[in-house]
């Protein structure tokens, strides 16, 4: 084995151990239906615990790469190349509560009010200033650092667009591509993506959700250009794609101009003890969009979303769509890029986390 655990990087020793053992997982180190090292055996070879080795262990359970059996130690059942895996587990605890449309875990409203006061006396020039098409360059920048630290996702600020909130992306999405495209959702899926794409006089295919993504015939049959997908907890089915899946989605979208749009719903919130991972940070030909909000993470009354486009899109983007004035207020943006910078947004969201963990432990 060639483990190795850097006790001096910030990132803790079961999540490197679990990317080295899922990049050896992918990368056909550990074959499917391959046993994997014992605990005890990993454990003395990286100088680790035990236990360390079992988080990581968990990890990748969790994710869909190996699964446990009783006994007899851990076993991959991961493949890129047929995209079929064992059921991911769904997730049955929404975290908004759809019938008015707020946080089941609230932005602490004392930090947002000192947060919007300190913008209004700090930066009286910039709150009157009009943004700038694709956003504020601050924001911008507040949300590539974030995403490189929550995410592994890789983004110069100018591949970053801010909307106000999903719907009004998804149209820029249809502009930016054109109306003849086709385009694939999940079925069930969030309302309001398939109300928008009908809305622009573009076809639709509804694609079955299995019990961890899109139905494998479904997807392969398809006539879709394009994919829309929830992959880490797709509303209202509450379905996460396993491991297996996502690499699938990327293996579909490799066949001919084909992209997908990533909406990263809720996965700020996930109860693992570590980021979810991206489409878009593993692709290799850049055709993921990644989306994403701050309705979950802050409030929905801030209609604030923003994706980031592939390299190649940039240009496309401001050629077709570079006249458009942005749609959130150059204040908000402000605020928002004040709670990124200063840890307020992520200390939210850990605490979050961390009480969502206890809850699930507890039975409540």
């Amino acid at each position: 084995m060639k483990y190795i655990i850097n006790v001096n990087d910030h990132i803790p020793a079961y999540i490197q151990l679990y990317q080295q053992l899922r990049d050896d997982i992918i990368g056909k180190t550990y074959i499917y239906g391959s046993k994997l090292p014992s605990k005890r055996l990993i454990a003395e070879e990286t100088g680790v615990s035990v236990i360390t080795v079992e988080h990581a262990y968990a990890l990748l359970c969790d994710e869909g790469y190996i699964e446990s059996m009783e006994r007899s130690g851990y076993f991959v059942i991961f493949r890129v190349e047929d995209g079929f895996a064992v059921p991911a587990k769904t997730a049955g605890d929404p975290l908004m509560n759809h019938k008015n449309n707020t946080p089941s875990y609230p932005f602490p409203y004392s930090v947002l009010a000192k947060t919007m006061r300190t913008v209004i006396t700090d930066m009286p020039d910039a709150v009157m200033q009009k943004s700038p098409n694709k956003g504020c360059e601050g924001f911008r920048q507040a949300i590539s650092q974030y995403l490189v630290r929550s995410k592994g996702i890789q983004a110069k600020t100018e591949q970053i667009i801010i909307g106000s909130g999903s719907e009004y992306l998804y149209g820029l999405i249809v502009e930016l591509f054109g109306y003849e495209k086709i385009y694939g959702i999940e079925s069930p899926s969030y309302k309001m993506i398939e109300q928008v794409y009908r809305s622009c006089n573009i076809s639709v295919e509804k694609l079955k959700l299995g019990a961890d993504g899109i139905d494998s015939d479904s997807l392969w049959n398809s006539k879709a250009d394009i994919l829309h997908i929830s992959p880490y907890r797709s509303y209202p089915s509450g379905v996460s794609a396993s491991a297996s899946k996502r690499y699938e989605y990327l293996k579909w979208a490799e066949k001919g101009q084909r992209y997908i749009v990533e909406d990263d719903f809720e996965s700020e919130f996930s109860v693992s003890k570590k980021p979810e991972e991206s489409l878009f940070s593993h692709t290799e030909n850049n055709n993921v969009i990644y989306m994403n909000t701050f309705s979950k993470t802050i409030s929905p009354a801030l209609r604030v979303g923003y994706m980031v486009l592939p390299v190649h899109l940039v240009t496309k983007f401001e050629d077709r769509l570079g006249f458009y004035s942005n749609t959130v207020p150059t204040y908000i943006q402000l605020v928002l890029a004040r709670l990124i910078a200063n840890g307020d947004f992520e200390r939210h969201i850990n605490r979050v986390r961390r009480q969502r963990r206890k809850e699930m432990l507890s039975g409540g």
